[in-house]
């Protein structure tokens, strides 16, 4: 177990995760409810719900990495939950922004 010991198994991990196992479970049912052909957007190129889907993870990660590298991870404000309290990262920041994009990229790609 030492060799994983750097993971960050935290609570926006496991909310991270959760969130993409739903949107996986909604896309799956959409598919077979409501069969789609693919749509031109803003890229000029046909695409898929698939292929957005795919395009706004892999711009939620380059987020997280920019803003990881360029403003850290540090707390911006703690809550009062619990003994020690709750601390809340920057990184709930891009989170937000990366949830903006993804539905920028639903709507336009």
């Amino acid at each position: 177990m030492d060799n994983i010991a750097w993971m960050a198994w935290t609570l926006p991990t496991a909310i991270f995760f959760a969130a993409l196992a739903c949107t996986l479970a909604v896309m799956t049912w959409l598919a077979a409810r409501y069969p789609e052909a693919e749509r031109v957007g803003v890229l000029r190129i046909p695409t898929t719900r698939g292929d957005r889907l795919f395009i706004s993870l892999i711009l939620a990660a380059v987020i997280h990495l920019a803003w990881i590298g360029l403003i850290g991870t540090d707390t911006i404000t703690s809550l009062p939950v619990g003994e020690d309290g709750f601390e809340v990262s920057s990184l709930w920041l891009a989170t937000a922004i990366s949830l903006a994009s993804a539905v920028a990229i639903f709507r336009t790609v």
